[in-house]
């Protein structure tokens, strides 16, 4: 080991293709049926919107900072340099946390998904072979990981593009089909089912969807070009990933009858069968529809992959500022920091224990566990970035100056604030009205942990809100 700097590996096409890879994975290829099961094809397209929107509020934001100071510690340190260096604490464990939880979703997935050919053969035969295989990509230089991850997100991309052609083509009667589509999309009230508090209930599954756009941040700090490529990126891949999502769940919902059974849900048992799946075998298409499995294969690895690298790098970054043992900073010869791989792999023999447990309802507490931290992280972005332009404006300098401005400012950082925040209280208002322990456990328990990472923090170094003025607005990461 050595204490060399990371390497600026990352190209323009590496960076948009992360960023769109990160965020395409499970949420969409396994769990998106959830959503159409919970509230309904309309409910579920609406809140897949209301989170988008969101989503490319907290996108600019980050990007108008990530653009000013590029660092592999992204808004964990922006946190802790414009807000109060206790936030940033719990920013970078909580996000680090988050991605190392859903790395081990994904390896869950992988076993799950690879027992559509082998039934009976073991999971966690099929979650070790991933993880080793992670391991060794995240092992080499950031420039060998970007160009893995640029091929299999170009995988998803292609794949997303024939599910939509081939279910449009089933639709409209090109390709022959039973399927009452009308029906299927005007279920409940119009497409409704539940309410709204229905729509609010499958929130969390759509925020983790999406969760992965905030990669920008964290691949700025190894990105050639960032003032090139952190804007391009935004401006692409966000309207690409709002898209495929809408559209997919369009189709899912007109050509999957919204209780059909094989639907994933956390009390369905045939967890493993994605909604993606259903619609090619409904079709009569057998040979596409095991085709489309190892696509959903690939692209769970490669939505592991990227998790992989982000928690090992916001790990790193905050070992550099003392938050975290300082072996974690210690860099290869190739510029990985490998002891923090180590580490969020290690997190990822999680998938084992919920192998042996059962699949669908360690499968469920996983993706739980996960979802809300998420929501954390996107509330301490918007957080960030108010005082960050704040400070730079009390400061006197000229918004000219930034590379990239965040559009609609105040109103995004603080849109995405209110419903991030909204979303995390009122997840499951039931569960307490019940008194239901093991619901609020499941549903909110990444809260109590933030809380205790920042007010020991806080009280340990006995740290403030940092008046705007005195905002630390130097640059970082510029070569």
């Amino acid at each position: 080991m050595s204490e060399n700097k990371i390497k600026r590996g990352l190209k323009t096409r590496h960076v948009s293709m992360i960023a769109l890879g990160g965020s395409i994975g499970t949420g969409l290829f396994v769990a998106s049926g959830a959503t159409v099961a919970q509230a309904g094809p309309m409910g579920a397209i609406v809140a897949y919107i209301a989170i988008g929107i969101m989503v490319y509020f907290l996108m600019t934001s980050l990007g108008e900072m990530a653009t000013y100071s590029p660092t592999s510690g992204s808004f964990s340190d922006y946190a802790g340099k414009y807000v109060d260096p206790a936030l940033g604490f719990a920013m970078g464990w909580n996000y680090w946390f988050n991605w190392a939880i859903t790395l081990a979703v994904d390896i869950v997935a992988v076993g799950l998904v690879s027992n559509f050919w082998f039934p009976n053969v073991p999971g966690w035969i099929f979650s070790a072979t991933a993880l080793a295989l992670i391991f060794l990509i995240n092992l080499f230089s950031v420039g060998a990981f970007g160009e893995t991850e640029f091929w299999l997100s170009m995988i998803k991309v292609i794949t997303i593009i024939a599910f939509l052609v081939l279910g449009i083509a089933t639709i409209f009667g090109i390709i022959h089909s039973n399927v009452d589509v009308m029906k299927n999309l005007n279920v409940g009230q119009h497409g409704f089912v539940g309410g709204w508090q229905a729509v609010l209930s499958v929130f969390v599954v759509a925020g983790f969807s999406f969760q992965g756009t905030e990669l920008i941040g964290i691949t700025a700090g190894e990105a050639q070009d960032p003032g090139k490529s952190v804007p391009k990126a935004i401006n692409q891949v966000f309207w690409r990933i709002l898209l495929f999502y809408i559209l997919a769940i369009f189709v899912i919902s007109a050509l999957v009858y919204y209780q059909d059974p094989r639907l994933l849900s956390s009390s369905t048992e045939n967890i493993a069968v994605s909604p993606f799946t259903i619609v090619f075998k409904n079709a009569g298409i057998a040979f596409a529809a095991s085709l489309m499995n190892a696509v959903i294969l690939t692209s769970i690895v490669s939505s592991a992959n990227s998790g992989s690298y982000a928690s090992t790098r916001m790990l790193y970054a905050m070992a550099l500022k003392g938050e975290a043992p300082k072996i974690f900073a210690k860099l290869s010869n190739r510029g990985v920091p490998v002891a923090a791989l180590v580490l969020t792999t290690a997190i990822g023999l999680l998938a084992f224990i919920s192998n042996v447990k059962g699949g669908s309802v360690a499968y469920t507490w996983l993706v739980s566990a996960s979802g809300l931290t998420g929501f954390i992280a996107w509330v301490g972005i918007a957080i960030s970035h108010y005082r960050f332009r704040r400070a730079y404006m009390k400061q006197g300098k000229r918004l000219e100056d930034l590379r990239y401005k965040a559009k609609w400012f105040p109103f995004g950082p603080l849109l995405a604030l209110i419903i991030s925040i909204g979303v995390i209280v009122g997840q499951d208002p039931h569960s307490f009205t019940t008194l239901n322990l093991e619901k609020i456990g499941l549903t909110y328990l990444s809260v109590p942990l933030f809380i205790i990472l920042y007010v020991t923090y806080k009280i340990r170094h006995r740290t403030r809100l940092i008046k705007l003025e005195d905002v630390d607005l130097t640059p970082q990461g510029h070569d």
